[in-house]
């Protein structure tokens, strides 16, 4: 089955004919597929890609509205991301920062007018840890110091660092709180450190900066409230960063289950045994893989769905509802996960070569499971939640 083939299984819902007509959308797909292998070897997805993702309109997906934007409702962008997975992890993982305007919402308006200013296709990436401790400076910060995991950062037009920010106990309402400071990239300097099992087509390298000076007016608390009075950034931060990553996986197992699929009939086994579609096991097991998809992928919209349609409603999201969202989107990723190594143990000794796509896809898959956002905690702290006590964790949802 192939999702993009399935009306019922990737309909693009709200807005979305906003993001770009199906043909559009279809053909940046197609080129994704076709220079996956290019970017791995780059261990980044260049500009020039970036800049067809910008005509689709991928990077406006959180832009707002008063600046041009979209603002989709995030179940859309979601279904996006989902799509451009099953053609290459890592170039979803990269179009996923075009949420990541969500964060600039809470800049003050007058910067934000700033960033908008030759149009709403802005591509913000950020290496915000570890924190590095900031000096005060007359109106702003002198930042120096150097940050990981800044994925996406060779394509980016803005780059955020994590400081420390005042200190607790101070007169600053975000005392003791860290704060992302916001950079021209060119500003920035990008050390080519990314070599990882995968997902190498990210370009997670880290970032540098000495003795840079940043103004107040383009720091902001990450996950603080927005200054942009549209539904989108009513719609909490830090959970919708964590369902971008998850889209990943959701994506990723997608595209196994297809090529186990493509494997079972037309491939000859090593060994001259029936095919793998005559086998009882494999078509158990592939319809045990594709139940665990389908469920894991249901909760997972469902739950952007009902708190979107709250928002919509005039009504805040609930705690409940902010923790639906983080742990669906941490349930997605490593039932997919699971998936996808189901998947390759079903497709036999041929998915072990290097030139056979589903090792990508286990590698890839892995990587998506690591993600602070989506790790083990997030049960924990559901599970406080269902349980009616404070979770243990912060933050959380």
């Amino acid at each position: 089955m192939n999702l993009a083939d399935d009306p019922k299984l990737a309909p693009l819902t709200h807005a979305s004919s906003a993001i770009a007509n199906p043909l559009a959308l279809d053909d940046v797909i197609a080129e994704i597929a076709a220079r996956r292998d290019e970017f791995d070897e780059l261990s980044h997805v260049p500009r020039d890609m970036i800049a067809t993702m910008k005509r689709a309109r991928i990077f406006r997906a959180s832009t707002p509205r008063c600046f041009g934007g979209d603002a989709l409702a995030p179940a859309d962008f979601l279904r996006v991301l989902e799509r451009i997975a099953v053609a290459d992890g890592s170039t979803a993982w990269v179009a996923a920062f075009g949420s990541a305007n969500v964060y600039l919402a809470a800049l003050p308006v007058e910067t934000q007018r700033e960033i908008y200013a030759s149009g709403p296709d802005q591509v913000f990436a950020g290496g915000l840890y570890p924190v590095q401790p900031a000096a005060a400076a007359a109106g702003g910060w002198t930042v120096s110091g150097q940050w990981h995991f800044a994925s996406g950062c060779k394509g980016a037009d803005w780059i955020g660092v994590g400081i420390g920010g005042a200190p607790a106990g101070s007169d600053s309402p975000n005392a003791g709180k860290p704060l992302t400071a916001v950079f021209r990239a060119e500003e920035v300097e990008i050390v080519d450190n990314w070599n990882v099992v995968g997902m190498q087509g990210t370009g997670s390298h880290d970032l540098r900066l000495k003795d840079k000076f940043v103004a107040d007016p383009w720091t902001f608390m990450r996950g603080s409230g927005a200054v942009i009075d549209e539904p989108l950034y009513k719609y909490p931060a830090v959970s919708y960063q964590a369902e971008v990553h998850a889209a990943v996986n959701v994506g990723l197992a997608r595209a196994a289950l297809d090529l186990a699929a493509e494997m079972s009939g037309g491939t000859k086994t090593t060994t001259g045994a029936p095919r793998l579609a005559d086998r009882a096991y494999f078509r158990i097991e592939l319809g045990r893989a594709e139940a665990q998809w389908r469920s894991a992928r249901a909760f997972f919209y469902q739950a952007s769905e009902d708190a979107w349609d709250s928002i919509m409603a005039g009504r805040p999201v609930t705690p409940e509802q902010a923790s639906l969202l983080r742990l669906s989107a941490t349930h997605a990723a490593h039932v997919c996960a699971d998936v996808v190594q189901q998947a390759y143990r079903l497709a036999g000794v041929a998915a072990i070569y290097r030139n056979n796509r589903m090792q990508r896809l286990v590698r890839d898959s892995m990587v998506v499971t690591q993600h602070a956002f989506l790790g083990e905690a997030t049960y924990d702290g559901a599970g406080a939640i269902f349980a009616g006590i404070a979770p243990t964790i912060t933050p959380y949802p």
